[in-house]
C-alpha cells in the first residue's frame, strides 16, 4: 500500500468515526473531480454545486457502508452521479421512450472529428442528444463505466445500454457532422 492510499484510508477510517477534520480533508480531496462529474450531466455551476454537496452529505452519512471493494472515488462518483440522475428526473426533463431492441452499431472509425474542434463543442452536441441517451454516452464515454455497470446505475438492461450507447453516438454523430465539427 503506498503512502497516499495509506493516508485515504486512514482519513476514511476516521470519517466513519465522524471526525470533521478528516471529512474536510476527505472533501477537499475529491470536490473538484466531483463537482464536474456533477457539472456533465446538470449542465449548471449552483445546481452542481447543490449535487455536489448533497452527494458529500449522503456519502459521510452512509460512510460505515463502504468496503474497500471498490475504490472511494469511485464509490463516491456512483452517489454523485445517482443524486443528479434524481435531480434531473425530478426536473421533469424530456426523455424518449427507446426500445430494448438490439440495433446494427456503425463503423465508429467511419468518421472523424475537425482538429479545431474544441472539447466545449463536442460537449454542447452531447447536450442535444435525447437524455436516456445522452446518460449513457455521459456514464460510457465521459465517466468510463462499462455496460454492466451503467445498467446498474440507470436501472436498465445491458442491452438498453449498448443501444442507447450507439443510438447517441450515432445521433452525435449527425450532431457534429450538421455543425461541421466531423466528416
Amino acid at each position: 500500500m503506498n503512502r497516499n492510499s495509506k493516508v485515504q484510508s486512514e482519513l476514511i477510517e476516521n470519517c466513519k468515526r465522524n471526525d470533521s477534520k478528516a471529512q474536510m480533508k476527505l472533501y477537499d480531496l475529491y470536490c473538484k473531480a466531483m463537482f464536474n462529474t456533477a457539472y456533465n450531466f446538470v449542465k449548471d455551476d449552483m445546481a452542481a454545486q447543490d449535487m455536489m454537496q448533497e452527494a458529500f452529505i449522503k456519502a459521510f452519512a452512509k460512510i460505515s457502508t463502504y468496503n474497500s471493494e471498490a475504490s472511494f472515488g469511485s464509490w463516491l462518483k456512483r452517489i454523485v452521479i445517482n443524486q443528479c440522475l434524481d435531480f434531473i428526473k425530478k426536473k421533469n426533463l424530456e426523455t424518449v421512450e427507446i426500445k430494448e431492441d438490439v440495433i446494427s452499431i456503425e463503423d465508429d472509425n467511419d468518421w472523424n472529428i475537425d482538429q479545431e474542434t474544441s472539447i466545449q463543442a463536442i460537449y454542447s452536441c452531447i447536450e442535444l442528444l435525447p437524455q436516456k441517451c445522452k446518460n449513457v454516452v455521459k456514464l460510457y464515454l465521459l465517466e468510463g463505466y462499462d455496460h454492466q455497470e451503467v445498467a446498474q446505475i440507470l436501472e436498465i438492461s445491458e442491452v438498453s445500454s449498448r443501444s442507447q450507447l450507439s443510438r447517441g453516438k450515432n445521433k452525435l454523430r449527425e450532431l457534429l457532422i450538421q455543425n461541421n465539427y466531423a466528416s
